[in-house]
């Protein structure tokens, strides 16, 4: 059985540009349908998965994922006819008659959420795909699959947290048997993910886009001057429910859809909006604390009650705010759970991969094992690779290596000599790390290193943090994690043991946290081997590792990309497969 999963929803930007010709381009990304993505399951098996945006090159696009679609058969070596269903993780036919009680909404159905709608973009982009194949699955069942699915258990609670599906913010799953159960779900009036998004926009940053930058800012601050006022906007309930009676103010359509009046009452009664081009200061700081505060008490709240109520030891998380690192943290060290697993990909592109691994189940043809690290998209070949030093042959100079070995070997001799080098190789990773196949690498334990890559290569704000990667043998050794505790997704943030944060201050944050990955020879080969010959030239199996792009574009996909990137950034030092890659007379 081969299945397609896509996500996205095409229409949903263009719909509001339309509808609200006065709305800024920040304010264009209040909405739902982001992150298109294609996932193909051959006989219950992920074979294929990648964002949209890796190909288009337009950052969170929503557009239908065509040129993923084309590199699921690509890679499955199969003709559309061949795709038994192509589906959709998203179903808003049960709320058809929600959406006709104004002429607005009843149209932003018609244009965006219905069924005609994805057919339309079915026909226009696959135009010999026969409709009735075409199938949707809820936007949460499509989280909590993706979750489920890949987690290698029979039984788990599943906890799917995201701004909202399609009406729901907050859906609570019993994974048994192959089998998922609702048992709890929490309306998108009530939304700590939506709340977190508001504020991320409030305080200068694109909603549905820079939440992360909150969760990195929010340790410089200091939670308590504004503590009381999430208190009381989010309020846990008995039944594991929330209340968030902000998100309520908004009674229009047009209040509703923009949040008109939530963002009024934050300018009144928190702080003046902040415009994104204007410095950030301390109050801003000390509003992320507090919120960060808010939504860590929130997931703490949830776990803690439907954990108890079900009495079930694991964990599977999915949805956009289960990429909280930092959140991530708090709930795997609270012994809520015995064991903790986050779907790497886990916000709107996953849907894409649940949405096929639900119709794949219905059929019973699932094959549930633990994701390994998520080198699911496309790999391009020698040829290709010779094709895009040739192209840029007047600019660059290049050095091949006979072996692996003797790869792994310069780039450690470089990385120890504080270079920046680009490491590319492999099939990419599908979600929002970089994990080894298209990364940024340098040296950890050099004071400059995160201002230098934040300034000259990212081009991003100066508090972002930088994540270490480390083989899976020393990682307890430089963090505080359990001997052989295995994080391969660099989802979760953890402690650096307090007696190295200062040999280590290019990963280490301002808490004395860092956003860990750890590299096993089992699932990450070769980043693992070049890992190993870090440590022999600097005495620590550990880069420093950040995603291969820069500020606004997505991680590079082709060689040609890689290269072009290279070129304009203060990168030293680019592989490419076994090839070195310098700028002019740069070799030595």
């Amino acid at each position: 059985m081969n299945v397609i999963g896509i996500s996205g929803l095409d229409q949903s930007i263009p719909f509001r540009q339309q509808q609200w010709p006065d709305l800024t381009e920040r304010e264009l990304r209040i909405s739902q349908g982001h992150d298109s993505a294609a996932a193909l399951i051959v006989d219950g098996r992920c074979v294929f998965a990648a964002a949209e945006e890796r190909f288009s090159r337009k950052k969170h696009t929503g557009d239908f994922p065509v040129h993923a679609i084309r590199h699921c058969l690509a890679q499955g070596g199969l003709e559309l006819s061949d795709v038994d269903e192509l589906v959709h993780g998203f179903d808003y036919s049960p709320y058809k008659t929600i959406f006709s009680l104004d002429t607005i909404s009843a149209r932003q159905y018609q244009q965006v959420y219905s069924r005609e709608a994805l057919l339309q973009s079915v026909r226009k982009h696959l135009p010999q795909f026969p409709p009735e194949r075409v199938k949707h699955v809820d936007h949460h069942m499509a989280h909590a699959a993706s979750a489920y699915f890949t987690s290698g258990w029979d039984e788990c609670l599943v906890l799917v947290i995201d701004g909202m599906g399609e009406v729901d913010s907050v859906s609570v799953y019993v994974a048994r048997d192959g089998k998922l159960e609702r048992i709890h779900r929490i309306s998108a009036l009530d939304s700590i993910g939506i709340l977190y998004s508001l504020v991320t926009l409030h305080l200068g940053f694109d909603f549905n886009a820079d939440e992360y930058k909150i969760m990195g800012l929010a340790p410089y601050g200091d939670p308590a001057r504004h503590r009381a006022f999430f208190q009381q906007q989010v309020t846990g309930s008995e039944n594991g429910s929330l209340r968030i009676p902000i998100l309520r103010l908004n009674k229009t359509r047009q209040e509703q859809e923009n949040y008109a009046c939530t963002r009024a009452f934050l300018n009144r009664l928190l702080i003046p909006e902040r415009h994104p081009d204007s410095a950030i200061d301390d109050s801003h700081r000390d509003i992320a604390a507090a919120l960060q505060e808010a939504l860590e008490n929130t997931l703490l709240h949830l776990c803690q009650y439907f954990g108890s109520r079900t009495g079930l030891r694991k964990l599977a998380l999915a949805g956009g705010v289960a990429l909280n690192c930092t959140a991530n943290g708090r709930i795997m060290r609270s012994g809520h759970f015995d064991e903790i697993y986050i779907q790497p990909a886990a916000g709107d592109d996953g849907t894409a991969l649940g949405a096929a691994l639900y119709r794949s189940s219905v059929a019973d043809r699932v094959i549930n094992e633990r994701q390994t690290v998520p080198f699911l998209g496309p790999e391009y070949s020698n040829q290709e690779v010779k094709c895009a030093i040739q192209e840029f042959e007047q600019s660059i100079d290049v050095h091949s290596f006979e072996s692996f070995d003797d790869t792994c070997e310069k780039a450690a001799q470089l990385i120890a000599s504080g270079s920046v080098v680009a490491w590319y190789r492999g099939r990419m990773e599908f979600g929002p790390r970089a994990l080894g196949h298209r990364s940024i690498l340098a040296d950890p334990g050099l004071p400059d290193m995160r201002d230098r890559i934040n300034a000259m290569v990212k081009m991003r704000e100066a508090f972002r943090p930088f994540a270490p990667a480390v083989t899976i043998e020393e990682a307890a050794k430089w963090f505080d994690v359990e001997s052989g505790a295995e994080l391969p997704y660099m989802i979760t943030v953890v402690d650096v043991r307090n007696e190295y944060r200062s040999a280590l201050p290019a990963i280490t944050h301002v808490n004395g946290t860092a956003r860990l990955q750890t590299v096993s020879a089992k699932d990450n080969c070769e980043f693992h081997r070049l890992l190993r010959s870090v440590g022999q030239t600097t005495g620590r199996q550990m880069v420093l590792n950040t995603s291969f792009n820069v500020k606004g574009q997505p991680i590079v996909s082709t060689p040609r990309e890689a290269i072009e990137t290279f070129l304009r950034t203060g990168i030293d030092w680019l592989f490419v497969g076994d090839h070195l890659i310098s700028r002019k007379s740069m070799l030595r």
